[in-house]
């Protein structure tokens, strides 16, 4: 192979050639970028040949005409975008790694409004005057939680971080040792207090923590009790905690003792009214008697990824003030999304079930079995090699929320004649849009709880077009 290295073109003939200005012009960019593609893939073959890792054809081979090739693939897949549109076939409705909840259509509407135009995102239009982003969406909150006061960050261990280096810095703060969780990435809370500067005081034990625990350990050193729902897992058996109206009253006989709870998911929809999970609400939280509490805006409420903190006014009003305030801001068009997220739930019961999080979990079995038929219909219309059936089976929250919580659904259960389960999925996810399945003995499965109505031609393409790759 390597007699044919004098054969390959120079760049400077490749940008001569005339297949460089019409690639140019198919691919739409510019003499710069082509030629860096070009370069790169001439070095790519330079290494293969080499290597002896490639084909060469032919007697005098067509280089330049294979350079050319490989550098409009590589284009090709390099204009593509890198975060793209995904059909959630898996039933989990806060998939974390597929971006968790999806934004209802007043909230989307809102962000590109707010992103095509100028905005009051800092001024008082009344006034005339520099005004505070903090001030769009507080009053909503506020009536959501029933809370004196409330402020954004942009997700919910950014929230954790602030209430502990604002309010506890260099100061103890209690923690049971069964609520010393990890989230999402192998992110600790107790390595998040760590880094705040508040001193971690562990209480009681992995499965049992009492109330006397929290009570040996107060002394003049203790800033905060802070209390984590376990809403990304579940302890069963031999356990005990001490309750949030408990520890409420605790605090209340010390004085500047104060009681954060950090809700992990924090719902403002009842979802225990239809039979699913047991989570409380924000405001039933509130009214226990925290002094702040702090939850997701991505998770069980069903907007963008936010940390949302509710609580006392006069600690409002100093987190607001912190430098982190700052640097832990949300964009204008989180706060969009947010905004109609919220008016959703000042709107009623009708209003808060048309959010896509909220009516994904609470769609009934029977309604998930008729899109599931629908389906099965339309790709029996269409010459294939798939034998499908429906099947009952069960559904998850995701996103670290509800945990052991199981939905019941139905699913379509998929087999290809010639193809195993692991290679129809892999077929699947690499369609436009990507569909992402899960599978069940040996069946690749499609619970029809995440699949939009408005997805079905997109999935039923995705399908055929898989079937057409055998």
């Amino acid at each position: 192979m390597k007699q044919y290295l004098r054969l390959l073109p120079a760049v400077h003939e490749l940008q001569k050639d005339p297949r460089f200005e019409s690639l140019k012009s198919a691919c739409d960019v510019n003499s710069a970028q082509l030629t860096e593609f070009l370069q790169r893939e001439l070095g790519n073959l330079r290494q293969r040949l080499l290597a002896e890792e490639t084909a060469v054809e032919g007697t005098v081979p067509d280089f330049a005409g294979q350079l050319f090739k490989s550098a409009e693939t590589q284009i090709k897949l390099w204009q593509e975008d890198r975060l793209a549109r995904v059909i959630n076939g898996t039933g989990t409705v806060l998939h974390t790694n597929l971006g968790r909840s999806r934004l209802s259509d007043a909230a989307i509407a809102h962000a590109v409004r707010t992103a095509a135009n100028y905005s009051n995102l800092e001024y008082r239009l009344m006034e005339g005057k520099r005004g505070s982003r903090h001030d769009i969406i507080e009053e909503l909150l506020v009536e959501a939680t029933g809370a004196e006061a409330a402020m954004v960050v942009n997700n919910n261990a950014a929230a954790v971080f602030l209430i502990l280096s604002a309010l506890a810095k260099q100061r103890e703060v209690i923690v049971s040792r069964g609520q010393l969780v990890e989230i999402g990435g192998s992110f600790r809370v107790s390595s998040i207090m760590e880094e705040s500067g508040a001193q971690l005081v562990e209480v009681g034990t992995t499965n049992k923590t009492h109330l006397f625990d929290y009570e040996d350990a107060v002394n003049e050193e203790t800033a905060m009790i802070m209390k984590v729902h376990t809403s990304n897992f579940k302890m069963i058996g031999f356990t005990e905690a001490v309750e949030t109206e408990v520890l409420a009253r605790l605090t209340e006989k010390h004085r500047d003792l104060l009681f954060y709870e950090d809700l992990g998911s924090g719902a403002l929809y009842d979802f225990k009214k239809h039979g699913i999970g047991d989570e409380p609400l924000v405001r039933e939280v509130i009214e226990s008697g925290v002094d702040l509490v702090s939850f997701s805006g991505d998770k069980l409420l069903g907007g963008p990824q936010a940390g949302l903190i509710a609580g006392k006014k006069d600690l409002i009003d100093q987190l607001k003030k912190h430098q982190l305030a700052r640097v832990l801001r949300v964009d204008k068009m989180t706060l969009a999304a947010l905004e109609e997220t919220l008016k959703s739930y000042s709107s009623g019961p009708e209003r808060v079930a048309e959010l896509p999080t909220v009516r994904d979990i609470i769609r009934s079995a029977s309604d998930i079995k008729i899109q599931a038929q629908s389906f099965i219909n339309l790709l029996q219309e269409n010459p294939n090699k798939y034998q499908i059936e429906i099947q009952e089976s069960t559904s998850q929250i995701g996103g670290g929320t509800m945990p052991g919580v199981e939905i019941p659904t139905f699913i379509a259960a998929i087999v290809h004649d010639s193809l195993s389960a692991d290679q129809l999925a892999m077929r699947l996810r690499q369609a436009k849009p990507a569909i992402v399945s899960r599978i069940q003995e040996e069946k690749v499965c499609i619970d029809f709880r995440t699949i939009a109505d408005s997805e079905m031609d997109e999935l039923l393409a995705g399908f055929l077009a898989s079937e057409s790759q055998v």
